[in-house]
């Protein structure tokens, strides 16, 4: 019996204690020796469906503290720990899951919270693009460089390379509109290649164009000549065809003038041409036609357009000659132009 009681009055003095240093603790939480937990993540701006790590942390590493997280009111998960920070891992799908998160530090039945912590949303660059204008001088390259990326949340900074080599400084541009970059190079050897970078404040992530690739001039190119040699193989050109033109007008005008000048008949061709054929098939039958023929009777006309001389063919013309030991009558020819 007295056993019994010794060991009741035993752990009521016990529990007494207990209750005493949980009530000192839970004051000396409301001090500077237990502050409120840290809450924080490797960054804080995320695009949708990235998988994010926060790390809820104490400054007291002595004590076994309970770490619990939040998002709004909902409970996301509980870690126990001791001089190391919880990791909470978790995937940001949606707009409203960028927050606020909040995390509490719990020993015994005392808690403190963390300030609210909230991730940026940002949506990715996409691959941009890269214009390129170029005044060639006789010795120099003024080359113009444009770089723009449609899609990505603003602002979006812009850098542009040659090569591998950054040749500017980080572009901001706060609205749709391109970077721009100006340089100046001397008549290069060799060919050059440029590319431009487009990043915003997504960290870890960037977008590239392709490159664009400017031909070599040549060390030792003209770049007039193409300009000189122009005007001088247009004026050959136009030399050629005029002499082609004088060449062969001439010709043309000689050939239209034969056409024109066609041989002229003297008289009535077709029917004086019709009794000689008559007459001279009646005298075959008979045998008695002594020899008649034809003598060309050569003309020089003067043409009125041309002045040229041409030849002209006098038509037969048949007469009737006295009649011989036949008593036949017996036609002659005749040119009327000849007499």
């Amino acid at each position: 019996m007295w056993r019994h009681l010794n060991r009741l009055l035993l752990w009521s003095v016990f529990s007494s204690v207990t209750c005493r240093k949980a009530v000192l603790d839970c004051e000396a939480m409301k001090t500077d020796e237990f502050p409120s937990p840290c809450l924080d993540s490797k960054t804080n701006v995320v695009m949708k469906g990235q998988n994010v790590s926060m790390f809820c942390s104490h400054k007291n590493k002595s004590l076994q503290i309970t770490y619990s997280l939040f998002r709004h009111k909902t409970h996301l998960g509980t870690q126990n720990g001791k001089g190391e920070p919880a990791i909470f891992n978790l995937s940001i799908t949606e707009a409203h899951e960028s927050g606020p998160y909040k995390c509490k530090a719990q020993v015994y039945s005392c808690s403190k919270y963390s300030r609210d912590f909230n991730f940026t949303i940002v949506d990715p660059v996409t691959a941009p693009v890269l214009n390129i204008m170029v005044i060639q001088t006789e010795t120099h390259r003024h080359i113009t460089l444009h770089c723009l990326s449609v899609n990505g949340s603003l602002p979006i900074n812009y850098t542009f390379f040659e090569k591998h080599i950054a040749i500017s400084p980080a572009i901001s541009k706060y609205d749709r509109e391109s970077a721009e970059f100006k340089l100046t190079r001397k008549n290069p050897g060799e060919e050059e290649e440029y590319r431009c970078e487009a990043k915003n404040r997504l960290p870890d992530y960037a977008a590239y164009s392709q490159t664009v690739t400017m031909p070599s001039t040549g060390g030792d190119s003209c770049p007039f000549c193409l300009k000189l040699l122009l005007p001088g193989l247009l004026l050959l050109l136009l030399v050629i065809i005029l002499i082609l033109a004088l060449w062969i007008l001439p010709k043309y005008k000689a050939r239209k003038a034969m056409r024109n000048n066609v041989p002229r008949d003297c008289g009535d061709t077709a029917v004086e041409v019709g009794i000689y054929a008559n007459i001279h098939g009646k005298q075959a039958k008979e045998g008695s036609v002594p020899e008649v023929g034809s003598r060309p009777c050569v003309s020089t006309a003067q043409d009125e357009a041309e002045h040229s001389q041409e030849l002209q063919y006098a038509t037969p013309v048949f007469q009737e000659v006295a009649p011989r030991q036949q008593g036949e009558p017996q036609l002659g020819i005749r040119d009327k132009r000849c007499w």
